[in-house]
């Protein structure tokens, strides 16, 4: 399966859909992400707080692909926000999954009221500069945050992983995203897995009428909606026969009613209830 790819603004190009691995850990972990491997992935998503940067290095040893074919994510927790810190995690990141670099590093969240997050920044890019890493970028920023980091430092990211679904279209961020050129990730494409939103998503009748009339599943058409939408998601699953189908959406395409359709069931109570990147704290 042909995946298309993705310009990012440095130059670097991305896989249109990657492989979210949070909770996918241990042997079990390594044969799902193999199998992701072996199932048309070549982007991986995974971070020093999941705990699986070895399951994940294990993966790529076994699935027989060579490691310049894929793309390969990791993100800083909070805890090593300090730059000297920052620099040894991403070298404990990179030991751990057995690998020279990381595609592209994220920061994993703000945490603003640590004040440490331009901090770093800089240090993401003088690993960059490194050569431990070829593409910076953050996670769960506000447009705040990515202006501060913009003016302090003078480069801004080429991608910011958020959460994003049909219940929380994220329309500002995206609108604030697409003016500077960064390419929005989203994780918990389609609401969560095994959530609330997930099964709401699921069961909602305009996406299932959709899906019959693209002979989809409903998950595959929220994730073309995404890509329709110029945002990459992150699905998880450890079904092999689910993974394949979260990749077969690239042979057909929604109208732009319909996208807009999609877009206009943003619930208002769900943005509230999602983690706020002023107030959470991951450390």
């Amino acid at each position: 399966m042909t995946i298309p790819m993705i310009q990012l603004a440095d130059g670097n190009v991305i896989p249109a859909v990657g492989y979210g691995t949070a909770g996918t850990k241990g042997n079990v972990g390594t044969q799902a992400i193999t199998a992701a491997i072996h199932n048309g992935y070549r982007h991986i998503d995974t971070a020093y707080n999941y705990e699986n940067e070895g399951a994940v290095g294990q993966a790529i040893k076994r699935s027989g692909v060579a490691r310049e074919k894929l793309f390969i994510t990791s993100k800083l927790p909070g805890r090593y926000h300090e730059h000297d810190k920052a620099i040894e995690a991403i070298q404990e990141s990179l030991y751990r999954a057995d690998l020279d670099y990381f595609d592209l590093y994220l920061i994993h969240w703000p945490n603003p009221k640590r004040e440490l997050y331009v901090e770093a920044w800089q240090a993401l890019l003088d690993a960059q500069r490194f050569g431990l890493i070829r593409s910076v970028g953050v996670s769960n920023f506000l447009p705040e945050h990515l202006e501060k980091i913009d003016q302090e430092t003078g480069v801004l990211p080429v991608i910011n992983q958020i959460e994003l679904h049909p219940l929380l279209s994220q329309k500002e961020q995206r609108a604030f995203n697409a003016k500077h050129n960064i390419l929005i990730e989203a994780w918990s494409p389609l609401g969560g897995t095994g959530s609330k939103n997930h099964q709401t998503i699921l069961k909602n009748p305009d996406l299932v009428t959709l899906a019959k009339k693209y002979h989809k599943n409903v998950g595959q058409i929220i994730l073309r909606w995404e890509y329709q939408l110029g945002v990459l998601p992150l699905p998880l699953s450890r079904n092999s026969e689910r993974q394949a189908s979260n990749l077969a959406i690239f042979d057909f395409e929604l109208s732009k009613e319909e996208v807009e359709q999609i877009t206009a069931m943003d619930n208002s109570e769900t943005s509230k209830n999602a983690a706020n990147p002023d107030e959470h704290e991951e450390l």
